[in-house]
């Protein structure tokens, strides 16, 4: 902003309080930026354009989650999910349009990929958010569409911007990034932004993960474990986040538990662990609640600190794996039901 308004012939503080009515004020029309000069607005209406991702489509999950459905100015769409609880609100944020990754659990991968979003993309989302909110959201999580850490670039800046005192000031605690594990930009990651770390990991071996997270076939665990234990290195606040989704029969038996105790052994970790969120064409199925129980308590046992997650927003397909940008086929669906039900009325 400041090198744009540089070359405008401004001075580079211009650019410092554009940047600010965008993001902390969420203003979008120039003449209500009072602060500066009405010949630089004039230009600014001639030269510039501040374009916001378009929601076309919002629905409330009975627990308060909400999911919105953004359009993209090429007419992709990406999903973008809020979940409020206990006074705090969490925005789970997009990465890319599909993902490439192809995690055999997860219904995103079976819409295939698109593209990376735009740094304005990413960060966008959360202006939408915090424009519905009336304030920035407490936490974001970057775990919605996509694999962040193929987006490298774009997603660091994104997450400065999130944490910027002249936009969301969001803090470093509460800004988490969640990967499957790909370890090269994970490390230029740790150089370059200090946020949370998650990661998909669902597997404690590299035989079971492979099959699961076919990215371990690259980066396998004996790679990944210890590039997150070098991420956390130095910081006594942070541990490593595993996402641990419970497939019945797959990886939820209490010989998997002592398995990832091993594996997780010297590096500062919670375990998260996701009762998995079916989807059509699927052949895997939710663990029972008792057994995983059991596999939670194995851990805590070991002195490893693991929750359950709750399952929030399963009702309007916003749960943990259900992103997949499909409404454009929902709504029309629904269109047509609702005209079919007119006719049966009788409604014109």
């Amino acid at each position: 902003m400041e090198s744009y308004f540089l070359g405008l012939g401004c001075k580079a503080f211009h650019g410092r309080n554009v940047f600010k009515w965008i993001h902390k004020h969420g203003v979008t029309d120039f003449d209500t930026m009072t602060d500066i000069s009405k010949r630089l607005r004039e230009q600014l209406r001639q030269q510039a354009h501040i374009e916001i991702p378009q929601l076309v489509y919002e629905k409330p999950a009975t627990d308060g989650t909400r999911k919105w459905v953004l359009e993209l100015l090429d007419g992709q769409r990406i999903e973008t999910v809020l979940i409020p609880d206990d006074g705090r609100n969490t925005l789970c944020v997009s990465s890319q349009v599909g993902c490439a990754l192809d995690c055999s659990f997860c219904s995103t991968a079976r819409q295939g990929f698109n593209r990376n979003l735009s740094v304005a993309e990413i960060i966008g989302q959360v202006w939408v958010a915090s424009r519905n909110l009336g304030e920035p959201p407490s936490n974001i999580v970057l775990m919605g569409m996509g694999e962040p850490l193929a987006n490298l670039d774009a997603v660091i800046t994104a997450m400065k911007i999130m944490q910027d005192d002249l936009a969301y000031m969001v803090s470093k605690y509460r800004v988490t990034i969640s990967t499957s594990g790909i370890v090269p930009a994970l490390k230029k990651l740790r150089e370059s932004c200090d946020v949370s770390l998650a990661v998909s990991l669902h597997a404690p071996d590299n035989e079971l993960r492979d099959k699961l997270v076919p990215i371990n076939r690259k980066y396998p665990l004996q790679e990944l474990i210890p590039a997150c234990r070098e991420y956390v290195k130095g910081d006594k606040r942070r541990k490593v986040t595993w996402e641990y989704v419970m497939l019945d029969g797959v990886n939820d038996s209490l010989h998997h538990a002592k398995a990832l105790i091993r594996l997780l052994e010297g590096t500062p970790s919670k375990v998260n662990l996701i009762p998995f969120n079916p989807f059509p064409g699927t052949h895997y199925q939710a663990s029972p609640a008792e057994r995983v129980e059991a596999f939670r308590m194995r851990l805590k046992r070991s002195g490893i600190i693991a929750t359950t997650r709750k399952t929030r927003g399963d009702d309007i397909d916003a749960a943990c794996g259900q992103l997949v940008g499909k409404v454009r086929d929902r709504t029309s669906r629904e269109l047509r039901m609702e005209k079919l039900s007119n006719i049966k009325l009788g409604v014109s």
